[in-house]
């Protein structure tokens, strides 16, 4: 058995290259425009850097459309390192793509444009290719709002600024980091996602209220052991799907059993028991795996999710909302202001969700608006978006550091 996934490993390893090695060979020659180097006025001023491979695309495709409004002001580009990604996102990403492989491509990239801003989306130890520049503002911008430990990582040390949605992830850095003065290095931009307006793939029953169950991975380590799909997930759907009075928006996050096999087999068997259901009930019961988020919390009434980004996502619409309580005594959980505040569910009161969701429809929650402000800001229409493009704006227009 050891021999065989050994063998395997091997072939996984030389079916890798080859693709690789046929992907560089298909930008040399058919997608010349990803090693493009604009001149003058057109040269790029602010980039996003993405060294990933597809896997954690959702950690960008977040940050499309807040880009395109940033470049209707500025040349913005995304750096990528990856071959393969680079191709794929040339297929979806309305933002000029920019494929820098190795050390000496980064170089040239840097050398023949005028950054003044690079925003990074996850700590990729690749990011360092990068933040050896002097020039320009290196920016943490994450890929979330969220409780995980993740957000007061010692990396975001490393950068001159963090862009963070508002006063509550300010007071989590204060908190967490030793020798960081957040009063200078974090700069609060709220949520310019909830600014964007988002197609709806799907006609829901208008009839029924919609419960949108998004939660997260499993994690890669026990302190962010916060995934609910096996804990949680398949007894409340259940429930839902018994019920029948509610459509059900299934979101599972997109490494879902990338860690642990287990926890992607729990994801598969929700998928069949909705689509088998779908089929005969007047309740809608959609698995969603578009790469779009953000139509969900339009259509959603409320919605179910662990601690992580989508609970924050969510909560700027003051919508109902319940927060699964982890199962694992090594998860992370900090006593923050909407852990406290917004309702947990237990895995006892997973069966319960129909009741549960039915009175939170019908109930009022009025330290809602207090919390969204502390988390977010000004989150009326438009408010977050300004502030990002006017904070970004701030740091292009400061005098550029000479690079030695």
């Amino acid at each position: 058995m050891k021999v065989l996934r050994t063998v395997n490993s091997v072939v996984k390893k030389v079916q890798s290259r080859f693709e690789t090695r046929r992907h560089l060979k298909f930008i040399q020659n058919h997608a010349t425009e990803l090693r493009h180097l604009p001149v003058d006025a057109d040269r790029y001023k602010v980039a996003l850097h993405f060294p990933d491979e597809m896997a954690n695309a959702y950690q960008i495709r977040q940050w499309y459309e807040p880009l395109l409004a940033l470049a209707e002001f500025v040349p913005v580009v995304i750096i990528v390192r990856s071959p393969d990604t680079a191709l794929s996102l040339r297929k979806e990403c309305p933002l000029p793509i920019h494929f820098a492989p190795a050390v000496e491509d980064v170089e040239r990239f840097m050398h023949s444009q005028d950054l003044r801003v690079v925003f990074y989306v996850n700590q990729n130890i690749r990011n360092f290719q990068i933040m050896r520049f002097n020039a320009p503002n290196h920016v943490f911008i994450c890929h979330g709002e969220s409780e995980k430990a993740y957000m007061w990582s010692n990396q975001l040390k490393a950068y001159d600024y963090v862009f963070s949605a508002g006063e509550a992830a300010r007071d989590r850095l204060v908190n967490h980091l030793r020798n960081f003065d957040a009063s200078l290095r974090c700069r609060l931009i709220g949520r310019p996602q909830i600014d964007v307006d988002y197609a709806s793939p799907v006609d829901l029953n208008k009839e029924l209220p919609t419960l949108l169950y998004a939660p997260t991975w499993e994690g890669d380590r026990p302190s962010m052991n916060y995934g609910s799909v096996l804990s949680h997930g398949e007894q409340l759907i259940d429930a839902l799907i018994k019920d029948g009075g509610f459509n059900v928006i299934f979101r599972p996050h997109p490494r879902s059993g990338l860690g642990a096999k287990p926890y992607g087999q729990g994801v598969e068997r929700i998928r069949k028991q909705l689509r088998v259901h779908n089929e005969t009930s007047a309740a809608q019961f959609i698995f969603d795996d578009s790469t779009h988020w953000g139509w969900q919390w339009s259509a959603a009434d409320l919605c179910v999710t662990d601690i992580s980004a989508v609970a924050y996502d969510f909560l700027a619409t003051g919508k109902p909302m319940f927060v699964t309580q982890p199962v694992s005594t090594e998860a992370t959980v900090d006593e923050s202001p909407a852990l406290q505040q917004v309702p947990a569910l237990t895995v006892a009161a997973a069966t319960e969700i129909s009741r549960l969701a039915r009175e939170a429809l019908a109930g009022n929650n009025p330290q809602l608006r207090g919390l969204v402000n502390y988390y977010f800001g000004d989150v009326s229409p438009g408010a977050s978006m300004q502030r990002f493009i006017a904070e970004t704006l701030a740091l292009v227009q400061e005098d550029s550091v000479t690079d030695h």
